[in-house]
């Protein structure tokens, strides 16, 4: 027996993602349900070789609803999600509107799945920021061998983490650099085509922006209060797929082969790690995969205890759409929708 799972959001950069995943993954769904805005209502979206049209989040009746993958932003999760929740339906969102709510289990299934479990408070569970997911899968293993104590973090985010307006933005822009048209800035605070933005969120009144201060909260609630870490996070001109340049200290002493052979072992991960032209990934051969990426590691002198790696996901997946549906799969693993507990 499948479940009725509902997609809100559907139209949205990650909404799709979701149904190409669920379909990808082969998630025993007896029915999947596109829902977006009254404006987007009729809209047709793929699932699988299979055509969807969007219903009306508003008049929507949720009864007999299994799983609620949500992607529609912060606002609309935290007026629907709970009312959906309260129905008995699980709500899988992908905002950050639940992710620091105590009540609110926020998962990586490779990372602390046992913290699922949680979810009865609410009927919820938040998937973290893109930049943290793909962050603390590489982070785990290391942590689990050698006690992390610090991270300091440089992230190299794509537009598509500010969803089909950034992508079209840098298209647009950079067009309009190769035929001598004016740059228009809408999604972004400075031109984004051909340069980087140290600036992703809103300031925050230390200097961090709220993307940095997120990665930091965030990991410390997945992985461990006790770890410190600083983030830079960066918009660059890449349409998808994120990158993070990572320093780590720990408690105890590693070297570069024993992590190597770790994170090779490890779920989630796929090591790519040769001194050598092109043996090491970036963001365009990422595009599409499960996996989060590691290479460039290396031992790091200046610290006692320290290594260095670069981490790469595709970050419409891992980073979002691909946790969420990994979340469901879990959940249904152990028994925890209603109807199929029952």
């Amino acid at each position: 027996m499948g479940l009725r799972v509902a997609v809100v959001g559907a139209t949205g950069n990650v909404g799709r993602e979701m149904l190409t995943i669920l379909e990808e993954r082969l998630f025993p769904a007896d029915e999947v349900i596109a829902l977006a805005s009254r404006k987007s209502m009729g809209t047709e979206v793929s699932y699988g070789d299979r055509t969807l049209k969007c219903r009306d989040l508003e008049t929507f009746d949720w009864s007999g609803v299994d799983l609620c993958l949500m992607s529609a932003g912060g606002a609309v999760s935290k007026e629907w999600s709970p009312k959906i929740g309260a129905t008995g339906c699980v709500v899988i969102d992908n905002s950050s509107a639940w992710r620091m709510d105590p009540r609110v289990p926020l998962v990586v299934p490779e990372v602390n799945p046992d913290a699922v479990l949680g979810f009865d408070k609410l009927n919820i569970v938040a998937n973290p920021n893109c930049s943290t997911a793909q962050l603390v899968v590489a982070l785990k293993p290391l942590h689990d061998l050698a006690k992390i104590t610090r991270v300091v973090v440089s992230t190299y985010q794509s537009v598509s983490g500010a969803g089909r307006d950034g992508m079209d933005e840098l298209w647009t822009q950079t067009r309009a650099i190769f035929v001598n048209d004016p740059i228009v800035k809408e999604k972004f605070t400075k031109q984004i085509a051909f340069n980087v933005i140290p600036h992703i969120d809103v300031f925050l009144d230390d200097g961090y922006t709220k993307e940095e201060w997120k990665m930091t909260a965030e990991t410390k609630k997945i992985l461990d209060p006790a770890i410190k870490l600083t983030a830079t996070c960066v918009r660059v001109p890449v349409f998808v797929g994120h990158s993070e340049a990572v320093n780590i200290e720990f408690e105890r002493p590693i070297t570069a082969d024993e992590a190597r052979d770790l994170l090779r072992e490890s779920p989630g991960l796929m090591v790519i790690d040769n001194r050598e032209d092109e043996g090491y990934i970036t963001p365009v051969e990422c595009v599409g995969e499960f996996a989060t990426y590691v290479s460039r590691i290396r031992e790091d002198s200046t610290v006692e205890n320290g290594l260095s790696l670069w981490v790469v996901s595709d970050n419409l997946r891992k980073g979002a759409a691909l946790n969420a549906v990994q979340i469901a799969e879990l959940m249904l693993n152990r028994g925890l929708f209603r109807r199929l507990a029952a």
